[in-house]
């Protein structure tokens, strides 16, 4: 999908927005990306010039939601295809995503960026092929690029989850990775079966809750991920701990146990799993 060029409005930006205007200001400076960088805008009574445009300015925005341009005006960055799925800022300008509600990504003690770094070092991705199972908003992807990664093929089921992506100013763009991310979309439980054996350095794997996607925690999925991946070759795989104090379950040493039968050596490692394909 082609990125989408747009400011990005929160409750608190549309505020201070909207106090400059009623103050008289000329012009307002703030961040329109999420903190990736600043801008000053010229104001006047009936809009607001972004990048060449006159733009309206924003009604009444909530909170925890964030906003874009989509023509007409602000509108949340969200679509409802059976599920409300939506883009949620953080204190750490680096957004997340809801599912029904349902926060997917890591964000009460650190950016949800600087999570995804922790967890993508334990891979050493430097010039190495990496496979990206279940996509996201891409951080994972960043920080293997960032890292040097030679190549990263990466899955992505959700297509709103691929539409958050271009309006996403720190999820990264393909098109900007000199042919270093494949981004596809598709379901890598289907698509696994298709890859070569032993193609990849390394493996990142970041599934939705077991509820959601038993597939991708099943001994023959695993079973696929030690075929694709080179022998020394290192797994993450994110488990959380859901439900562990509701029902006394243990996703991770679940997990653990799985890999090892696939034929990995597996250790806690993090909030999942770090194994070695044997």
């Amino acid at each position: 999908m082609p990125r989408i060029e747009s400011p990005l409005l929160t409750h608190a930006l549309a505020l201070s927005l909207l106090k400059a205007r009623d103050a008289g200001t000329a012009q307002w400076q703030g961040s329109l990306d999420l903190g990736r960088s600043e801008e000053c805008v010229p104001l006047s009574i009936d809009s607001w010039a972004w990048r060449g445009q006159h733009l309206p300015y924003p009604g009444k925005l909530k909170e925890r939601t964030l906003y874009y341009f989509d023509g007409n005006g602000f509108a949340p960055v969200s679509r409802y295809t059976g599920k409300l799925i939506k883009l949620v800022p953080t204190e750490w300008n680096v957004p997340t995503f809801e599912i029904d509600g349902i926060k997917m990504l890591p964000t009460s003690r650190e950016s949800p960026l600087d999570d995804a770094r922790r967890k993508v070092a334990l891979v050493q991705p430097a010039g190495k092929n990496v496979l990206d199972t279940c996509g996201g908003l891409g951080y994972f992807a960043a920080c293997c690029l960032q890292a040097g990664v030679a190549s990263l093929t990466s899955f992505e089921k959700n297509e709103d989850v691929l539409w958050l992506r271009t309006l996403n100013p720190w999820s990264p763009d393909p098109g900007n990775s000199r042919g270093r991310l494949h981004l596809q979309h598709g379901d890598v439980s289907l698509a696994i079966v298709q890859l070569p054996d032993a193609a990849f350095d390394a493996v990142l794997h970041d599934p939705p809750r077991f509820g959601i996607a038993g597939e991708l925690y099943a001994q023959s999925f695993y079973d696929q991920l030690a075929r694709v991946l080179k022998r020394g070759g290192k797994l993450f795989h994110y488990t959380g701990s859901p439900n562990k104090l509701t029902s006394g379950r243990d996703v991770p040493r679940e997990v653990e146990k799985r890999l090892r039968k696939a034929g990995f050596r597996a250790e806690l490692a993090l909030d999942g799993v770090l194994a070695v394909r044997n």
